[in-house]
């Protein structure tokens, strides 16, 4: 059956409603004011753009108490937003701070709940040349449990309901990376190690001195493969 893409070119047809579906892509729930503020849009107008986004399917809202909380409707978005976003080209950074959150977001950041970036990308190279990592679809291999073990992750307490691993195109290198339950199991792994932190305000992430230190020692990435640009 064929797909009414218009629908969806509808809801992105704005840059305001691009800045908020970018802010919302690293999977937090957001307030409006705040995602007003990304779009640099008053609140009301806000409103009627984020009205659009749900009525679309690609948002969803959450009251808590006086606000409302805005947050992508659920991965398969986020992958296809992802995937789309190789066809798009970069937004034009107008100001330091717009050239400055570019680079970090190429260095490292959320896409949903997986990491993504040249963090996403090298890691998962890594763990393809180490053997922990089909090529073809990124399963893990026999190897990967004991390996995975080692570094605080038990491939057998990830969520059953969901695919264990699979490839996301990243849209700033390019090439896959690790998207899945095992993704975001590598995720909230380097976040609870405090290997990595997030940047107020945006969905970059900020890699630490303990991070390199655990990037190299224990995951086979070395730091001249992260740090260009940035």
């Amino acid at each position: 059956m064929a797909k009414d893409f218009t629908v969806i070119g509808r809801a992105l047809a704005t840059p305001a409603r691009s800045d908020m579906i970018n802010a919302l892509m690293d999977g937090s729930a957001r307030p409006a004011s705040e995602l007003a503020s990304a779009a640099g849009v008053s609140p009301a107008t806000a409103s009627e753009h984020l009205a659009v986004l749900t009525d679309a399917g690609l948002v969803t809202c959450t009251p808590r108490g006086r606000r409302r909380y805005y947050r992508l409707a659920d991965g398969a978005v986020a992958s296809g937003l992802e995937h789309l976003g190789n066809l798009c080209p970069d937004a034009p950074a107008v100001t330091y701070r717009q050239s400055r959150d570019a680079r970090t977001l190429a260095q490292a950041r959320f896409c949903y709940d997986h990491l993504a970036g040249r963090l996403g990308v090298a890691l998962t190279d890594s763990m393809i040349g180490a053997g922990w990592l089909d090529e073809t679809d990124l399963t893990p291999t026999r190897a990967a449990p004991a390996a995975f073990a080692e570094r605080g992750i038990d491939l057998d307490a990830l969520p059953s309901r969901r695919r264990i691993a699979r490839r996301c195109a990243d849209w700033t290198e390019r090439r896959a990376h690790l998207a899945g339950a095992l993704g975001a199991a590598v995720a909230v792994r380097f976040l609870d190690a405090g290997w990595l932190a997030r940047i107020p305000e945006g969905r970059g992430l900020r890699i630490t001195r303990d991070g390199w230190t655990a990037l190299e020692a224990q995951w086979g990435v070395r730091r001249e493969k992260l740090a260009a640009d940035v």
